[in-house]
This record gives C-alpha cells, structure tokens and sequence, in this order.
C-alpha cells in the first residue's frame, strides 16, 4: 500500500512540475507577465525613460536667489543638493564687469571650494534692434561678460532674443541674431565659453524662429537655453517644436514643476534620449522657506525622470 502511494505521488508532483505549476517551493507559480514597450509620439519617448539621465539640477538667481550674495547661494544649494547656478547679471551677488581681477579671482575660488559650480552668467542682451549702434555696444557688452564668465569659472554666457521690430521683416531680424551670434559665438571660443541663447521674447520665442536663428548662427559655441514655455505647444505641437532643436539645446530653464498646462516629463524625457547632460535651472518665484521649496522642487524633479 505504502509504495504504491509514494509512486503516484512522486509521478504527480513530477507531472506538475513540468507543467510549470509549482515552484521551487512548493507554491503554485504566477505567470509573469511581458512589460508593455514604452511608447513614442513624433520621436519623442514616451515616461518610460530607457536611459539613464546624468542631467544636473541647479537654480537661476531671477527670482528665487537674487536677494543672496555668493556664500548664500553657496550655502542655500548646498543644502538643498542643487548642483548649479546661474548668475543673472543685476542680482544682489553682485558678479557684473565691474569686478577687479582680484575680486573675480575670489568668486572662482569660492564656487571652486564647493560643491556648487558657477556654470552660466544670465545676461540680458539682445540683438534684434533696428539701430545698428546700440547693436554694436551690445555685442562689445556680451564679449565683457564672456570675459567675465571665463575670469568667475563659468562655462557660458545665457543671451536673449527681445522681439521682431515691425518695422523690419520678420526673416532680415532673425539673420541679424545670427550673425551677432555667431561673432560672439567666435569671441566665446577663444575664451572657452558658450553662448546660450534663450528661449525668449514675443515672437522670437517660436521654436521655428529659434532654430531659424541657430541656423544663421552656425557655430558649434552657440546653443539654445530652451526655457520652457506655453509657445512650445505652439504649431506642429510640443514634439515638432522639441525636435527642431534637441541636438542644439545647452542649458534648460523651468518653471514651477507642478504646472500642468507644460509637459515637463516629455521634455526631461527627451532631454535624457537627445543625450543632454548639462544643467536644468530652476526659475522660479522667492519664498520665505527657500530650501524647503528647493527641496521640493529637486524631489519632483528627479521623480519625473523615475529616479525616485
């Protein structure tokens, strides 16, 4: 009797077992399930992130930081783990072309000390005017920052366009970016510096206007500081506009995260499948509580990319 029943036994549990119906331990085993591929829209990735992102994450001084002098900003984004800022000329830091070779000597070396680099001057200068002087003084202006930018240990110069005079047609303003960009973009490399070119202005901030100007740029120094806003969904959509000049974008400027009406996780996303590594800044408001809302701030920011 006894033998008989161990062999039925021993006959089922092998049968079972070539079925795939238990485990290792006794159990029945789950099936497991094929993970569905990421999906893509237009060459954009979808929020599967495939690549592993090595973008940075640090703040502009327009608005949150432009009470804070250099060891402030130090401290502040020390503490809230941000990698970076960029400086916008008229902040209370005070790094502007009036510094004696001293004083930027000492700004490079306290960003040099931390954890924190200097890694872009904000400027304000554009170069859409109809007058051809002010143009002029506002190329020699930018090529002061850039020496500036390289005497501080930064690593660019953010540059802006304005607007589209109605007085000149549309194409002939944005040649004339260009070719301003291009000079300073010439200038930027014998100082090993970029040019950033924001995202910027009434009209000009069309992503078809931008990659228009980039064109006639045509220089490796000079990128675009894609600066996310609502115009991106302008036209063909976000991801026409996104892949006009993904392979030209330097640095990224934010707004606050929590903004629904901007698609920030399609952009990080495609920032991470473009290959970009450098910063994304934080634009964003004052607060009377800075470092919790940095920390805030960094935590959506890194759970966007799925790394948390």
């Amino acid at each position: 009797m006894n033998t008989p029943r161990r062999q039925f036994l021993k006959t089922a549990s092998l049968s079972l077992g070539s079925l795939g119906l238990i485990s290792a331990g006794g159990a029945a085993a789950e099936p497991k399930a094929k993970a569905p591929a990421p999906k893509k829209a237009d060459g954009v990735p979808g929020p599967s992130f495939a690549k592993k992102s090595k973008m940075k994450l640090g703040t502009v001084t327009y608005n949150l930081a432009m009470d804070w002098d250099v060891p402030t900003i130090i401290k502040n984004c020390t503490e809230a783990k941000f990698e970076g800022v960029e400086l916008r000329t008229g902040h209370q830091h005070n790094v502007e072309v009036a510094l004696s070779k001293a004083e930027r000597a000492e700004v490079k070396k306290q960003f040099a000390d931390s954890p924190v680099a200097l890694w872009s001057m904000g400027s304000a200068f554009d170069y859409h005017t109809i007058d051809q002087a002010k143009l002029k003084k506002d190329i020699a202006d930018t090529k002061a920052y850039i020496v500036l930018a390289q005497d501080v240990g930064a690593t660019g110069v953010k540059v802006r366009p304005n607007g589209l005079p109605k007085e000149v047609p549309v194409e002939k303003t944005l040649e004339q970016i260009g070719r301003s960009l291009r000079e300073l973009g010439e200038f930027a490399a014998n100082h090993g510096q970029q040019i950033r070119l924001e995202v910027h202005g009434s009209g000009t901030s069309l992503l078809l206007n931008i990659k228009t100007i980039l064109d006639h740029a045509n220089h490796p120094q000079v990128g675009a500081c894609w600066n996310s806003n609502q115009t991106d969904l302008q036209g063909a959509g976000f991801d026409a506009n996104f892949n006009l000049i993904r392979h030209k974008i330097f640095t990224v400027h934010m707004r606050d995260l929590f903004l629904e009406e901007y698609p920030f996780r399609k952009m990080l996303n495609g920032l991470v499948e473009s290959g970009f590594t450098g910063f994304c800044f934080a634009e964003i408001p004052q607060s009377a509580d800075p470092i919790r809302v940095m920390k805030y701030y960094r935590s959506l920011w890194l759970a966007y990319q799925g790394l948390l």
